[in-house]
């Protein structure tokens, strides 16, 4: 009979071979997501598919994520996180390894300008995106208008990250306008001259925005009668086609 002190130590902050296996698996699964988005667009990417790329059972990938639209939501997230915390690094003043090529900043390596910059190229270049603006644009319309949720919950605490790294405004007036500009570029990809341009105006803007903009309630707008029947409404989660 063993006691509490013969079981297994484990330091504080390690993880498992278990653990560490998960979450390989789980990278593999959500890489193998972007790839098939890439190659067959989000309509026509099925389950199988993300299960045979990733090399694993499809039982393996239902122990991570049920449904379709759950593989490409944590897809969404789990790339706003790492492009986030790469431009946060930018803005507070750390240049990245390798600058964004063809993009004439003031000083490419860091600040707030070259922080949207880059966050602007890696959009307008994803391949994932560009199947979806080719192949699905209505779609693509969709998931780049800014709106309510965990996944634009996300969104906005990136944005925010990156604003505070760079000591600019984090109300909700500058968050929005930042992630606004940002979107846009994943609908409609800018030259590298264009991108530099547009980043550089929109950190002096905040820069001279005061520290912060109250949010104020729209005025009210009568109503109006509809004339055909609302849109259905979206179903839970991100949003995807199945």
């Amino acid at each position: 009979m063993s006691s509490p002190s013969d079981a297994p130590v484990r330091e504080a902050g390690t993880r498992t071979r278990s653990g560490n296996a998960m979450l390989r698996t789980r990278s593999a699964i959500l890489d193998a997501a972007a790839g098939c988005v890439e190659r067959y667009g989000v309509r026509k990417t099925t389950m199988s598919d993300v299960a045979s790329r990733a090399g694993v059972a499809k039982a393996t990938l239902y122990n991570h994520f049920r449904t379709k639209d759950d593989v490409l939501g944590a897809l969404v997230e789990t790339q706003v996180a790492a492009l986030g915390a790469k431009c946060a690094h930018v803005a507070a003043g750390r240049p990245l390894a390798a600058p964004v090529p063809g993009l004439a900043m003031p000083d490419p390596g860091a600040g707030l300008a070259a922080a949207l910059a880059h966050a602007a190229h890696q959009l307008g270049s994803s391949r994932p995106l560009r199947r979806v603006a080719a192949d699905e644009p209505a779609l693509l319309a969709l998931l780049g208008t800014p709106g309510e949720g965990r996944l634009w919950d996300a969104v906005r605490a990136a944005v925010t990250a990156v604003l505070t790294s760079a000591g600019a405004p984090t109300d909700r007036t500058a968050v929005d306008l930042v992630l606004r500009w940002v979107v846009a570029h994943a609908m409609w990809p800018g030259t590298p001259q264009e991108v530099a341009l547009g980043a550089r105006a929109l950190e002096q803007a905040l820069g001279e925005a005061p520290a912060a903009v109250p949010d104020r309630a729209p005025a009210p707008v009568p109503p109006i009668e509809p004339t055909e029947p609302p849109p259905a409404p979206l179903r839970p989660g991100v949003g995807w086609p199945s």
